[in-house]
């Protein structure tokens, strides 16, 4: 029998994918000392969204939680983490420094392997980042992307010669590596397509002297194809493959590490596993997570997902932002539209960050009407600013994109540009820290580095003491009503801001948390008179108020940004439709508004 090696993905891709990684790290860690007492050895506990989501929703530091996590496993287990190339753990691309700090910063904090991908396979966002982990001391992971394309779609990207051109990329560059991993966040790459491409790719390895580097293969069970993509992985020469557990196992999540073991009965294939153990750690599993609400589309099997290639990351992160901002229905037609965005885009992989591009672009279409707006993201890598895409972007695109941003396209290296960008880099970094009183820290700069929007300085944020708390609670969800409310404060007892209109008069309302046996603060005072004429300002689509940029009173020119809000992980202004006066703001920062809601009149 052939022992086939496992990573349990429970604790980092299968909270990405069925909870957007929204999971406070004490509610798990019994789960991950049950896993180390059943024989786990190797386990992704880190990385991707599991670095940012703790600042942004779960009110803990990202560093604290890999550290305790270590302490939990003791020092011989393999704790695994994800790197997105030059983007590292966020989704934006960083300078040279902050890549070399962010594999330094995670082998101080207990991790033994970062698996290292670049979404366009594009082999200078991963080059330099894999020689970074590598330097660490790290075992540096290289990972070439996969998906499967929509029908009637005329390209030779996502092919097995494609795949192969990129491992002959990896080697011809010299990059150090120590395993090869493919990686389907979508589980849409075809199995006849996985096994011609790992074999092939196993003879380049051993042609190359590379005899000693195994293969991993990852997949989702979006699609319900993740076990004939396993088997074919395995046939074609695969050593390792990713599992999880209930009840972040199956769907959009990784198949289970019981199913698994049973579809090796009877072949030449076996996990040598202890069936009962994994049983009792998943029973163990169940109860850390009873608390949490599990979203109906990450526990089911989704077929449109083969014609529109989302991964379980993305869909359930996203799902959950749609519920945040009351547009839920449009769920269906924004998936429908990714199929169109991903061609016009130039083939790039459907993994973070260029799914949640993808996603972002076919929200605007869905929402504001195809390609009417080009959303920063997709139009930044149609331009060539994230690396070169597998085909050539549609040119209708790539010229409105260059109109809209006011970017040129560009073929230079991505790093390159970053390294010139005076707002990016340690030097920034440490700059913002010491102006707001800080402490300049390795693990400070690599906050604000990686966790703050120009707008929203959520890094910044919590390291001045903010501590939101977005995690879904079953109890939440019962108590949750469909009104106009600040959903973060609510969940954590903070401030919370509303606006009331009474009579034609906008309020804006501070509720202020009470302490024990004393009821809420709350404060009123009139935003302004509604007035009986005017131009009204409407939000394009649904999402959560930034931060207002005029006042009342203020004369405003056409085109002038009045309102920024968020949606989708994405900042949109609502600007001033024609030159004139502001006579009112009907909304105020923090609260989440419809697509069309009048939210100020000129």
């Amino acid at each position: 029998m052939k022992k086939i090696r496992f990573m349990d993905t429970s604790f980092r891709d299968g909270f990405q994918s069925v909870i957007g990684a929204r999971v406070i790290t004490a509610d798990f860690l019994p789960a991950v000392k049950a896993a180390v007492e059943a024989g786990f050895t190797h386990m992704e506990v880190g990385g991707g969204a599991r670095f940012q989501s703790p600042f942004f929703y779960c009110g803990e530091n990202a560093f604290d939680s890999m550290d305790a996590i270590r302490a939990a496993v003791g020092p011989d287990v393999n704790l695994q983490t994800l790197a997105r190339g030059v983007n590292v753990v966020g989704l934006s691309s960083q300078s040279s420094d902050i890549i070399d700090l962010h594999a330094k910063m995670f082998k101080k904090h207990g991790m033994t392997t970062i698996r290292n991908f670049d979404a366009l396979n594009d082999i200078r966002n991963i080059s330099y980042s894999g020689t970074c982990i590598h330097n660490a001391g790290l075992h540096h992971q290289t990972t070439i992307t996969m998906m499967g394309l929509p029908p009637n779609m005329n390209t030779e990207a996502h092919s097995p010669k494609f795949y192969c051109s990129i491992l002959k990329d990896i080697l011809e560059s010299g990059m150090p590596f120590d395993s090869l991993c493919f990686k389907d966040a979508s589980g849409t790459c075809p199995p006849a397509i996985i096994r011609e491409t790992v074999k092939r790719c196993r003879e380049m390895l051993d042609a190359a002297g590379r005899k000693d580097c195994p293969i991993e293969m990852h997949t989702h069970d979006t699609a319900d194809m993740s076990v004939q993509c396993y088997m074919a992985a395995i046939e074609g020469g695969a050593e390792i493959i990713d599992l999880s557990m209930q009840p972040m196992s199956g769907g959009t999540g990784q198949p289970d590490i019981l199913t698994m073991w049973h579809a090796f009965k009877g072949t030449e294939y076996t996990l040598d596993i202890d069936p009962e153990k994994i049983l009792k750690v998943e029973e163990v599993f169940k109860q850390c997570m009873a608390k949490y609400m599990m979203p109906p589309e990450a526990k089911t099997t989704n077929p449109l997902i083969t014609l529109c290639p989302l991964p379980g990351g993305a869909l359930t992160a996203n799902t959950q932002m749609m519920r945040d901002n009351n547009c839920m229905d449009k769920f269906p037609e924004v998936v429908a539209a990714m199929r169109e965005v991903v061609e016009k885009g130039g083939f790039g992989t459907s993994v973070t960050p260029v799914s949640q591009f993808y996603f972002q672009q076919a929200f605007s279409n869905v929402m504001q009407g195809p390609w009417k707006k080009i959303t920063p993201g997709y139009g930044k890598m149609v331009l060539g600013y994230f690396g070169k895409t597998p085909a050539e972007p549609d040119p209708e695109v790539v010229k409105l994109a260059a109109e809209q941003l006011k970017m040129e396209p560009t073929t230079e290296d991505p790093r390159a540009l970053n390294d010139k960008n005076p707002k990016l880099g340690r030097a920034h970094a440490e700059q913002v820290l010491r102006e707001n009183g800080l402490e300049v820290t390795d693990e400070n700069v690599m906050i604000i580095a990686t966790c703050d929007e120009a707008v929203d300085p959520k890094g910044l944020k919590f390291l001045k003491g903010a501590r939101p708390m977005g995690c879904r609670f079953v109890d939440d969800q019962k108590k949750e009503t469909p009104a106009n409310t600040n959903k973060e404060s609510k969940m954590n007892n903070s401030p919370a801001s509303y606006t009331v209109v009474v009579n034609g008069t906008a309020y804006k309302v501070d509720v202020l948390p009470g302490v024990a046996g004393a009821a809420p603060a709350v404060t009123a005072a009139p935003v302004a008179a509604a007035p009986a004429k005017g131009t009204e300002v409407t939000a394009p689509m649904p999402g959560t108020v930034l931060s207002i940029k005029v006042e009342v009173g203020q004369a405003v020119k056409r085109g002038d940004d009045l309102i920024m809000i968020e949606a989708m992980k994405m900042e949109q202004a609502i600007k001033a439709p024609a030159d004139g006066t502001v006579a009112a703001i009907n909304v105020a920062q923090g609260d989440t508004v419809t697509s069309g809601q009048v939210v100020a009149i000129i």
